[in-house]
């Protein structure tokens, strides 16, 4: 087992690597910016080493600190979490190079993934069924590639290969807007990603967005841990999450599932990963692979009781997996409403010092938050300041103990995005599992 792991991140993420760590008897190193010296994982952490400002650009995201940092406290691994560079190739090369072990994939799986079009290529030498698309990257032919449009079908969407977060991506409707389109897109992805490579899919009109969970050991072994469904979303960001994803095709599920799970063995995939898919009228189509942690795992986690986090230690550590395919049994279900330091109805982020902080209790509640009474919401990074997650016995059940949770959870000081949450879990179209993943802006909108 690992002897010593520094957690490259911040906030709820970091607090729960740090408590997977201690379970597991792995001490800990908490790196942290000048803004975030009073957060909960630095007072809890065997160590902590300050990396920077409070820009995450000269702390989170400076390599040269991380890799300082792991050097002088003699720490074995880095676990990245989520975001920050998480997904960054580079960041896993330099710190395998440095001698230490990355707790993710490695460097050249990210790099697959981490392009969309070699990804999708990928995927379809795995046998993952993937969108109507380009097939590949658009050339400069413009006839070309109006061709492929009128193959594919209009409407068709071009996204940067780079792109992520819901930037680089353009919806056309008709032949006349498709030469300008690519070339705005080729534009602003160059300036945004450094890459003006895009290519060409099929525009699906009212998906749902459904993802697969899986875990790989990079020794021949792999498992799913079945689906969530992410369809409520906002400019592309993911605001409450379920599992596993309700009214789904048991045969499409079943032949998805073994199709993931195949492809970490296919492209020799090492830890935890997501793929994830587009899923209209009984069909799924992928539409790229997180090669991280999710900010959702815990819903997952509740419906399996397998911890994701424990297993990319493990996994990190050269262990093959602790559990066979066999081993995971779907249980009940489980939501989670993520909590945002903003208005609940303009979504401006507010930070500032949290005055009172009360987290709901009770069968089946869970609350990954690294916020308490007195601290103080820093400006500089993502708004995100905890998760409720619940379960219960039945999708119902679950949905019922969220009304109930989000009823008890108390944050004053600064504005939370609680109350909107409270609307969507009381939402008829979402209780009865309807939402596409344009329900929630239209809602908005209305």
């Amino acid at each position: 087992m690992l002897d010593k792991v520094l957690i490259a991140n911040r906030g709820e993420i970091a607090l729960r690597i740090l408590r997977a760590c201690k379970e597991l008897g792995i001490k800990t190193v908490a790196v942290h910016s000048q803004a975030d010296r009073e957060l909960m994982h630095v007072r809890l952490a065997d160590e902590a080493v300050c990396i920077g400002p409070a820009a995450s650009s000269l702390s989170y995201l400076h390599i040269p600190a991380l890799i300082s940092a792991a050097e002088v406290t003699d720490a074995s691994a880095i676990h990245p979490g989520y975001g920050f560079l998480s997904e960054n190739a580079d960041f896993a090369e330099q710190v395998e190079r440095s001698g230490f072990t990355f707790i993710g994939p490695r460097a050249d799986t990210i790099r697959l993934m981490g392009d969309k079009v070699s990804a999708i290529k990928a995927m379809k030498a795995a046998g993952v069924p993937t969108v109507p698309g380009s097939n590949g990257p658009l050339g400069d032919n413009d006839e070309a590639n109006l061709a492929t449009a009128r193959r594919i079908g209009y409407p068709v969407i071009v996204k940067a290969a780079s792109g992520g977060g819901g930037r680089g991506m353009r919806v056309v409707h008709t032949e006349g807007h498709l030469l300008s389109a690519i070339s705005i897109t080729r534009t602003e992805a160059h300036s945004a990603f450094g890459d003006g490579t895009v290519y060409m899919e099929k525009f699906l009109e009212k998906p749902r967005h459904v993802e697969v969970q899986v875990l790989a050991d990079g020794q021949g072994n792999a498992i799913h841990l079945f689906d969530r469904d992410c369809s409520l979303q906002r400019r592309h960001q993911k605001v409450l999450e379920e599992a596993p994803a309700p009214g789904i095709d048991a045969a499409a599920r079943e032949k998805v599932l073994n199709a993931c799970r195949d492809a970490c063995i296919d492209i020799n995939y090492r830890g935890a990963g997501t793929f994830e898919f587009l899923y209209e009228d009984g069909e799924f189509f992928f539409i790229e692979m997180n090669t991280r942690v999710q900010v959702e795992h815990p819903v997952t986690e509740m419906v399996t009781g397998v911890d994701i986090v424990k297993e990319q230690l493990r996994i990190a550590s050269g262990l093959p997996l602790s559990i066979t395919q066999d081993d995971v049994k779907l249980s009940g279900h489980a939501f989670e409403c993520r909590i945002n330091a903003e208005d609940a109805r303009t979504f401006m982020p507010s930070p500032g010092r949290v005055t009172l902080y009360h987290p709901p209790g009770g069968l089946g509640i869970r609350m990954d938050s690294h916020m308490y009474t007195g601290y103080s919401v820093p400006p500089h990074y993502d708004s995100l300041i905890g998760k409720l997650i619940t379960w219960g016995e039945d999708r119902d059940i679950a949905l019922t103990r969220m009304r109930n949770g989000l009823d008890e959870l108390l944050v004053e000081g600064i504005k939370t995005n609680i109350d909107l949450h409270k609307d969507l879990v009381r939402d008829s179209y979402f209780r009865r599992g309807e939402v596409t993943i344009h329900y929630l802006e239209q809602k908005l909108d209305a």
